[in-house]
């Protein structure tokens, strides 16, 4: 065996781009230097390549500090950053490929550069994955479309390696040029690798090709066509499961690509095995694919041909299965029409929201608004009223998921809209209020923040006689973390009300969260605060908010008092400097003579939290003179606090 490296040479290359950039393809490519430590191997294979490098000559580069003609070495510089055990070096490298192709020229990139890269793709998956996505963008680089098939080897290879991630990118590639190829190329070139994929020994090349067949199909000519189908017939019925998968996973689109009468010849036959394959994962992802061919087909043929299988599917043994049928539904209804979805789909949907795994249930829950939306007109109501509601009624006592009454929730106020202010008083109201109880809080919230729906249908007047009581109930709570939970929903309350409502009647129970014996809540009603603000402007708090915290200043109870500071402290940031120095300071000064200390140190907090908002006059002035004061305190704790804010908000 030779020895390993027979020289090290230090070659600092410089790229020099005419006018400093190159533009390729509305790309530019920047000045860049290397200092890149090439090392020859004494292996054959490498001196040739090295040797193939050395009469590179490009004129845009030169070289110092070498003593020989070689000018550059790009594919030499590759493989030294490939051969590196730092696989990011590695990753790097790829990601120069195109820089090394500009620099090679469209010739020596096509005959040198992406046979080098064909016969090195051993490598970690995130270089090979770079490498795959690379190989996309390289049509104008190989010479263009004229010249695009000579990516097809490099890509091939890297549609057969085992990283699921790396196929996907690699076939993800081979779509994009596969529109750039002519009609002529895509037969001589592209469509045989496409058979070399699926005849393939090992399952990966196998499932790679799946995502090939209905790019190429629309252009080839009809003998070949007749190939493909052959092969995607071939691979539907893989003896291995992952094929099967990727099958399946592909035989919409390519359904969509096919002439209607092969979509009734072939396709359905294909969908009807697919559907009643032994795995589960196999017959999941043909739910999806019935939905595509439902589109392609007249009215009259999807009774006969698509919906028995998709019938089997909804009751299918496996909760999974079940679930994709229930993703599913809204696309599907919109598939088969009206008549279809009243005779067969809305018994289905009923079974889907009482399944017994709750995961179908969350899915169908998801879908119960849109299914209701794409009724027809004539009928809407009644199906509703008749059907969807006391099923949905049934399936909200029984259920103890969080998850599925959670779904359940978020969308079943948007049926309001729907069936109108009567039913909805009578049907829908009685459901709010007991979702509204709900313990879990996903629930609560989701019918809070759909209040608007409802809102638009029966007024604020009705609603606030219905569901205020409920809101107020819960805001009074007796165990604190319900109480908790209403405060944080409150801004979204307040948005969907209105500020007129919301000072009517919430704004007291607002108020009242600030003096709660939990300190939990009093911190949680001061953020509430500041969000109000947030939603109502400055203008609503300096009239309604701020006098009331004010207020609370001579409160006897020194918990209160400080409560006072904090509201400060929060209000501050969102009233700004005027409403601050005019109203709110005044008040934080005057408790800087408070009894408790507990009171005077945080007046030190409260002074350096909203210096920033105050001028520097007011600060040298007013805020100096109280914080020297409380500097020199009996108290250590005030002491501390005042000459933090002294140092803080630089006074000293």
């Amino acid at each position: 065996m030779h020895c390993l490296s027979i020289f090290v040479t230090l070659i600092t290359i410089k790229m020099t781009i005419y006018k400093g950039s190159y533009s390729h393809k509305k790309k530019m490519y920047n000045r860049e230097d290397f200092v890149i430590v090439i090392s020859r191997n004494s292996s054959p294979k490498n001196e040739n390549l090295l040797k193939m490098c050395s009469t590179s000559g490009h004129p845009r580069c030169r070289m110092a500090g070498a003593d020989s003609d070689d000018s550059l070495y790009p594919i030499a510089v590759l493989i030294d950053e490939l051969r590196n055990e730092d696989v990011q070096l590695r990753l790097n490298s790829i990601k120069k490929l195109s820089t090394i192709a500009l620099a090679l020229g469209v010739e020596r990139t096509r005959t040198e550069l992406l046979p080098f890269l064909t016969d090195t793709i051993y490598d970690e998956d995130e270089v090979l994955l770079a490498l795959a996505e690379q190989l996309g963008n390289f049509t104008m680089l190989v010479g263009g479309p004229e010249y695009v098939h000579c990516l097809l080897p490099p890509l091939e290879s890297l549609a057969t390696v085992e990283e699921t991630v790396v196929r996907d990118k690699a076939v993800e590639s081979l779509r994009k040029i596969s529109h750039e190829h002519s009609p002529v190329d895509l037969e001589v070139h592209f469509e045989p690798l496409v058979k070399r994929l699926a005849s393939g020994d090992w399952f990966t090349s196998r499932t790679s090709a799946c995502g090939l067949f209905s790019v190429c199909y629309p252009r080839v000519s009809s003998t070949v066509k007749a190939e493909i189908r052959q092969h995607f017939r071939t691979l539907c019925s893989d003896d291995t499961p992952m094929v099967r998968r990727a099958a399946a996973s592909k035989l919409g689109e390519f359904a969509k690509v096919l002439e209607l009468e092969y979509v009734k010849s072939d396709i359905i036959s294909l969908f009807t095995a697919l559907a009643s394959d032994e795995q589960d994962s196999v017959r999941l992802l043909a739910v999806e694919a019935g939905v595509s061919i439902a589109t392609l087909l007249p009215q009259e043929d999807l009774e006969a041909l698509v919906m028995p299988t998709l019938r089997q599917a909804a009751e299918d043994k496996s909760w999974r299965v079940r679930y994709m049928v229930a993703d599913k539904f809204s696309d599907l209804q919109k598939a088969v029409g009206p008549e279809i979805t009243k005779n067969d789909l809305v018994p289905a949907f009923q079974n889907l929201l009482k399944d017994c795994e709750a995961e179908v249930r969350a899915a169908a829950a998801n879908k119960v608004k849109e299914f209701c939306e794409n009724l027809p007109e004539d009928s809407r109501e009644t199906i509703i009223m008749t059907h969807i509601l006391p099923c949905y009624y049934n399936v909200c006592l029984s259920i103890t998921n969080n998850h599925v009454k959670s779904a359940l929730a978020s969308v079943i106020m948007g049926l309001s809209t729907i069936l109108g202010k009567d039913n909805t008083i009578e049907h829908l109201l009685p459901l709010f209020l007991a979702q509204l109880k709900d313990e879990c809080p996903e629930v609560r919230l989701n019918i809070i923040s759909n209040l608007d729906c409802v809102n638009e249908v029966i007024g604020i007047r009705q609603l606030s006689q219905s569901l205020l009581p409920a809101i107020v109930e819960l805001a009074e709570d007796a165990k604190w973390r319900v109480r908790l939970a209403i405060i944080e929903y409150m801004p979204l309350l307040a948005g969907q009300l209105g500020v007129e409502f919301f000072d009517e009647k919430l704004n007291s129970l607002c108020m009242a969260w600030l003096v709660d014996h939990v300190y939990a809540i009093r911190e949680a009603a001061t953020c509430n605060l500041m969000k109000l603000v947030e939603k109502f402007g400055a203008e609503w708090a300096q009239n309604t908010i701020v006098p009331k915290v004010l207020g609370m200043a001579n409160d006897p109870n020194y918990l209160h008092r400080m409560t006072t500071l904090f509201c400060i402290n929060a209000l501050s940031e969102v009233c700004g400097q005027e409403i601050t120095t005019k109203h709110m300071l005044p008040v934080v000064f005057k408790m800087s003579n408070d009894q408790v200390a507990n009171v005077r140190f945080n007046v030190a907090k409260s002074l350096q939290k909203i210096g920033p908002v105050l001028d520097s006059n007011c600060l040298q002035t007013e805020v100096k003179p109280v914080l020297e004061k409380l500097a020199s305190d009996q108290d250590m704790d005030v002491k501390y606090f005042a000459q933090e804010a002294i140092s803080v908000l630089s006074l000293a």
